[in-house]
């Protein structure tokens, strides 16, 4: 019975280890899509992992910040305006003083303007 239940704790440890792991290949892998201004390989990326935005963002941090403000510092603006588009409304209000980037300004204005 020890053996069993020594075996079970093991496995529930290592399915949640690969979990932790895999979190962290996801959120590397935006980063990287976002850094780069990739928007086709973002939007592949989340489709092959059935991840929507709206999902993951308050999760994803990429060097400290959330995924928008991080696409304005590295001037990503296609990826940015994906983000922009998909985060509901109250979200993208609540966003756009961490936005450095103008043109990420204008189109979270024009997102909460309607």
């Amino acid at each position: 019975m020890k053996n069993i239940l020594l075996a079970l704790a093991i496995t529930l440890l290592l399915s949640a280890y690969s979990a932790q792991s895999h979190a962290q290949n996801v959120a590397l892998s935006l980063c990287e899509y976002v850094s780069v201004d990739d928007k086709s390989r973002l939007r592949s990326f989340l489709k092959t992992n059935k991840l929507k935005i709206r999902q993951i963002f308050d999760d994803v941090k990429c060097n400290g910040q959330n995924l928008v403000a991080f696409a304005g510092s590295n001037n990503a603006i296609k990826t940015g305006s994906l983000m922009l588009a998909k985060l509901p409304k109250a979200t993208v209000e609540g966003l756009i003083s961490t936005i450095s980037s103008t043109e990420l300004t204008a189109v979270a204005q024009k997102r909460i303007n309607g």
